[in-house]
């Protein structure tokens, strides 16, 4: 018997460790199974609108590979990285260069590099222009240079179709740099904003004042745009500091350096010099800084210049949840009030509840308190 006892125990300890061994690869699959991977959508299409990509993309991981001669700009926008493809479409050819930046801030600001002034305006992404068979767009955080061998009348259609198909800006990323609304709208030159956050970029874009005197160090934002006022045309320059406090002490060093003129140190950039001296002048708007310059009589250079007003949205602040030791002080505090509240009902009851008693008594004659009364059980005892 504890033979077969004990060849039983073998064979239940064996069958256990066999069913264990077949689980373990059941439970495998499970795990793999359960991961999932997440692919990035990619930045520019293998084909859009009748248009194939003849060639592998290119990819473009840094500022120097997207543009060598202007990789400073590029990163003082935020480039992150970017594709270069080559399509085709019955015989016909367009190269497409798409620059991916941090925010649509920083797209933004490269268009606006790149752009010239005389661009006609075109109506592709969040905004385009063209230049013979050159166009510029930008849609959302995404900046695609586009060469045509030949410019079509479906051009911007087919254009349009891959701005839609191109990855956006979500959230905070796709908020525009505020100092743009900050600009006048009358008399604006559409086309001719150029907004920088560096010297590269400032300088780059043909920026008015010398690029140090700005103060990028200090997170400066300049944006420029031409003005075609009555007596000339004019530039108007705003800089937005992050403090009002910074944009006092600049605007003292960028006052005291246009009243030097010709002796100026470091020497005028060319727009200060074509510009009347006489119309030059600067004021300040809360953390705002604006420069007039250009060709504009005092008088409307002047009246350009008051038009700008700084205006400051405030924006609601999230705030963190209750604590406990709030929860049970509430708590305590409505308990309180419960007590309080049940007292003064009590009160109020008891008065005319009693009131209503004693009033019946004393219409009956009798005293309004029954304390009063002298009650006696009577025993009617008989002999």
């Amino acid at each position: 018997m504890r033979r077969i006892a004990g060849l039983m125990g073998l064979a239940i300890v064996a069958g256990s460790a066999l069913v264990g061994a077949q689980a373990k690869p059941d439970a495998k699959p499970k795990t793999a199974g359960a991961v999932t991977v997440s692919v990035p959508r990619p930045l520019l299409p293998e084909s859009f609108a009748g248009w194939t990509a003849k060639d592998s993309p290119k990819p473009l991981s840094d500022a120097a590979q997207a543009d060598p001669a202007n990789a400073a700009a590029l990163q003082e926008y935020g480039f992150v990285n970017g594709l270069e493809t080559k399509y085709e479409k019955a015989g016909e050819t367009v190269t497409l260069r798409a620059l991916r930046f941090g925010d649509l801030s920083g797209a933004y600001g490269a268009y606006s590099f790149y752009r010239g002034n005389s661009w006609p305006k075109e109506e592709v992404g969040n905004g385009a222009a063209s230049n013979h068979n050159r166009v510029l767009f930008w849609q959302g955080s995404t900046l695609v240079d586009a060469h045509f061998s030949h410019i079509g009348p479906m051009t911007g259609s087919e254009l349009r179709e891959l701005a839609s198909r191109l990855p956006g800006a979500q959230g905070t990323k796709a908020l525009a740099p505020p100092v743009l609304s900050d600009l006048p709208k009358t008399s604006l030159d559409g086309q001719t904003t150029h907004y920088a956050v560096g010297a590269a970029g400032y300088g780059g874009s043909g920026g008015v004042l010398p690029p140090e005197l700005v103060g990028f160090d200090r997170g400066a934002e300049a944006v420029t745009a031409n003005y075609s006022l009555n007596s000339g045309p004019a530039v108007l320059t705003l800089i937005d500091y992050p403090t009002p406090q910074m944009a006092i002490a600049q605007e003292t060093k960028i006052r005291d350096y246009l009243k030097t003129g010709a002796k100026a140190q470091p020497a005028f950039p060319k727009p200060l010099q074509d510009s009347d001296q006489a119309s030059l002048e600067v004021r300040r708007s809360g953390p705002v800084v604006a420069i007039v310059s250009g060709d504009a009589i005092p008088d409307e250079s002047h009246k350009l210049l008051a038009s700008v007003h700084y205006e400051s949205d405030y924006v609601s602040i999230p705030q963190p949840g209750e604590s406990e030791v709030s929860k049970t002080g509430k708590l305590l505090l409505g308990i309180a009030q419960l007590v309080i509240i049940g007292s003064v009902t009590a009160l109020l009851l008891g008065f005319f509840l009693g009131g209503g008693r004693a009033l019946y008594r004393v219409a009956r004659g009798k005293p309004a308190s029954s304390v009063y009364e002298a009650e006696f059980i009577s025993l009617d005892l008989r002999e």
